[in-house]
């Protein structure tokens, strides 16, 4: 089953983190990346895709400059319910650490995603609010040895939404969901904050993937 694996590594008795089912959102194509304080911060980006969400970890997170490829790793299928998880995973459980809801919106296929995503070459546009434009995940080939490689890459393609310099991973460092740092979310602190001390935005969303 899709989440086996994301079940088998966890224990709901101790983590907060949604068990789970194979079910979609409304819309059916959410969007989101979760800031992850884990043994090394990182980023998750997920999207989803036949009722669970399609999950890569960016070390470096994403960045808004074409010449810059992002290593990308593919982890196990998270249930679609885990798109709106914020919180603190225990110590000493797999994940352990604080996590932010970083980003968040809607994905758009260029082309059919499930042949995309099959063959390694899964383009599409996000819808986010804090991420836009047209981007590509390109799986690398396996190492020498290894029967299924798990490493591709996120590149930024060449669209208004592209941009060299700081991008967001340096400037953008608040939750979507609560307008929290990750020191306030790792505190449980409830006060809200915006990333440009405007109103805060609500969830933005884009065109809905139809099932296949």
């Amino acid at each position: 089953m899709p989440l086996d694996r994301y079940r088998e590594k966890r224990s709901f008795e101790s983590s907060s983190e949604p068990q789970g089912k194979l079910e979609s959102s409304p819309e059916g194509n959410l969007y989101i990346i979760q800031k992850h304080a884990a043994s090394h911060l990182h980023f998750d980006l997920r999207l989803e895709l036949d009722g669970v969400l399609k999950s890569w970890a960016l070390p470096k997170g994403p960045s808004l400059d074409p010449a810059q490829k992002r290593l990308a790793v593919h982890v196990e299928d998270h249930p679609v319910e885990y798109g709106s998880f914020e919180g603190i995973i225990p110590e000493g459980e797999y994940g352990g650490g604080t996590v932010m809801l970083w980003d968040r919106g809607s994905w758009e296929p260029e082309g059919d995603p499930r042949k995309g995503y099959a063959k390694g070459d899964l383009k599409f546009k996000l819808h986010g609010e804090k991420l836009k434009g047209s981007w590509v995940l390109a799986k690398m080939k396996a190492k020498q040895g290894e029967k299924e490689g798990k490493n591709w890459l996120l590149i930024k393609k060449r669209d208004d939404a592209a941009a060299s310099g700081p991008g967001p991973v340096e400037t953008m460092n608040l939750s979507v969901a609560t307008g929290r740092t990750m020191e306030e979310i790792a505190s449980q602190s409830e006060e809200r904050h915006d990333e440009k001390s405007g109103p805060f935005r609500p969830m933005t969303t884009g065109p809905r993937l139809r099932n296949q």
